[in-house]
């Protein structure tokens, strides 16, 4: 059975169902991205009959129109935005969002001797021989007046060959553009799937692409709701661009919406700045209990997930679920209180989580659990630290964490969060996990790595200092400056049998220090600068750092997980130095784990 049927539209009768809303181009809201040369060469193409690629939508059932009227079969554009926002700019003449969310013209001007597009400039602008914008041709009532003008300001010009340049201009209008039209009762996979296949760029469209186009389609509440989204992550990015916002786009400031984001323009936090992606699993998760994107595709088409069949009465009640949970995503007190729990977790800044799924699960687990009033705030933070830190060392939001999403919510709502929570740590945080798994997955030599991460985040939240620093913690160093050394140094290892990287950067040899000791440090093996350390604590001359007490001494090294015989460490005993440190590293990061 075809999933799809393909027509051709003229250009007038493209840009006159996406004016009727026959076709929802959710985009048309935020800021245009291609430039004004590709919207030249856009026209270029179509006036030289050049094919401009498909145009690929998607059936929606029980879209909302301007005026409260519902489309029975509204179709969403999803691949072909930029080029029907192109369309809109230079045949209709009509506006498009800049960055900065205002409407400004994009005019391109056509040179009807050389048959030239180009982009309108003051220059041209002056030129007679140059007709300023093709716009004013497309919607002029009368193209005789046209005509006379330009021979009026062109009067050697070769009337026959402008006069058949313009009427070539003129049929850029009726150009025929395909579209591929898939079937109404195709599942997201299925659409995503055709996408990827059909588009030659192979560039990938996710379940939260289809989510955000099937919001707008709701009439004004719809895109109200899709541009809160933007806004939000656009916001958490760049809280300067709010009073372009407020200013540029009156409909937006007129609803409630914006005064519930308005205090990201004063937001300096970059822990979790959530892209659109982000917020439509975070709100799958929050108002519809499910963990796929296509899940709320679903429910805002009206599909029953028992019957498989749509019913309109559902949308709604759809809607308003999905406005409930974004307004909770998005309210300061929520946002800031789930930021400050991670932190406090010692994750404290945005490259020590690698994990975004993770961190999105954690948002959600957080507002859910608000539900429930009989579990106490400092409960509620407790399970959801631990429950973030699990994720992050057992990879439980990798591969298919939309299935693991739903389980996980599934068993929560079934057993309550810390219940199930324990369920987890008893099956998967094991003394073999602690002993074995975790100090076999510290023999890596990526920084980025979550378990060395975790190991930074332990000493953040236990107040250690970096290595041999007397008082600069590594939280400090996180949040300003500090070195990843390595304890072993690398040329010293270099030179005395251990040349490859995948040696000398294990993680297990690195930690975090004052650059200037570091450098005082250089290429010394640790017997010899821990040599100069016992001096400096003999004779209180400082050489490197600031410790001057044996005791303390012993202490840092405790803080970093670092094997107490370090003065006796040279490259024969290398490979027992990296064994050891990883076991101590693993038991820091358990007795982390169990004092969250």
């Amino acid at each position: 059975m075809s999933k799809y049927k393909v027509t051709q539209s003229a250009v007038t009768q493209l840009l006159e169902d996406v004016r009727r809303e026959q076709i929802a181009i959710p985009e048309l809201q935020r800021p245009f991205v291609w430039d004004s040369v590709k919207v030249r060469d856009l026209m270029d193409s179509l006036y030289k009959g050049y094919p401009v690629g498909y145009l690929i939508t998607w059936q929606s059932v029980g879209a909302h129109l301007k005026g409260g009227t519902v489309a029975a079969h509204q179709q969403i554009l999803i691949d072909g935005q930029q080029r029907i926002t192109a369309l809109r700019a230079a045949v209709a003449g009509l506006p498009v969002v800049d960055k900065r969310y205002r409407q400004v013209r994009i005019r391109i001007a056509f040179n009807p001797v050389t048959q030239e597009f180009a982009t309108l400039t003051p220059a041209l602008d002056r030129s007679p021989e140059w007709i300023s914008d093709i716009s004013e041709l497309f919607n002029a009532a009368s193209t005789y007046g046209f005509y006379s003008a330009y021979f009026d300001a062109n009067p050697e010009a070769d009337k026959g060959a402008v006069e058949a340049a313009i009427a070539g201009l003129e049929q850029v209008k009726n150009a025929q553009i395909g579209i591929i039209a898939l079937n109404d009762d195709l599942d997201v996979e299925t659409v995503s799937e055709i996408f990827i296949r059909i588009n030659s760029k192979g560039v990938p469209l996710s379940s939260a692409d289809f989510a955000m186009s099937k919001i707008a389609t709701y009439g004004d509440r719809g895109r109200n709701l899709r541009k809160l989204i933007d806004y939000f992550c656009n916001l958490t990015v760049a809280p300067h661009v709010f009073a372009d916002i407020e200013t540029n786009d009156t409909e937006f400031a007129q609803t409630t919406y914006l005064s519930a984001i308005s205090w990201l323009k004063d937001d300096s936090e970059d822990l979790y700045d959530p892209e659109y992606t982000d917020v439509i699993r975070v709100a799958g998760l929050v108002g519809f209990h499910r963990g796929k994107a296509s899940s709320i595709v679903s429910e805002l088409s009206g599909r029953d997930p028992e019957t498989r069949k749509v019913d309109e009465a559902r949308i709604p009640i759809a809607y308003d679920r999905l406005e409930s949970a974004l307004l909770q995503i998005v309210r300061k007190y929520h946002y800031e209180n789930f930021v400050m729990t991670i932190k406090s977790a010692g994750f404290l800044t945005p490259k020590m989580i690698g994990s975004r799924n993770a961190l999105n699960f954690a948002y959600a687990l957080y507002l859910r659990r608000r539900e429930e009033p009989e579990m106490s705030e400092g409960e509620r933070k407790r399970i959801v630290r631990r429950w973030f830190v699990l994720s992050m060392l057992t990879g439980r939001h990798s591969a298919s964490f939309e299935s693991t999403w739903e389980q996980d919510m599934r068993r929560i709502d079934a057993v309550g969060a810390a219940a199930y929570l324990k369920q987890l740590e008893e099956g998967e945080l094991t003394d073999g996990f602690w002993d074995v798994r975790l100090p076999a997955a510290l023999e890596t030599t990526s920084t980025a790595s979550p378990f060395f991460q975790t190991f930074l985040a332990a000493q953040a939240k236990s107040g250690a200092r970096g290595f041999l620093s007397k008082a600069i913690t590594v939280a400090a160093m996180h949040q300003q400056s500090g070195d990843i050394h390595h304890i072993v140094p690398k040329d010293y290892l270099q030179k005395n049998g251990f040349p490859d990287r995948g040696d000398y950067n294990q993680v297990a040899n690195f930690a975090l220090t004052e650059t200037s000791i570091n450098i005082s440090i250089s290429n010394l093996p640790p017997s010899e600068y821990m040599a100069k350390l016992s001096e400096q604590i003999a004779n209180g001359t400082l050489s490197l750092g600031e410790i001057t007490d044996a005791d303390d001494l012993a202490t840092n090294l405790r803080e970093n997980a670092v094997p107490d015989n370090l003065s006796e460490v040279v490259a024969g005993h290398y490979p027992e130095f990296l064994a050891a440190r990883r076991r101590l590293m693993a038991q820091a990061i358990r007795e982390y784990y169990e004092s969250l």
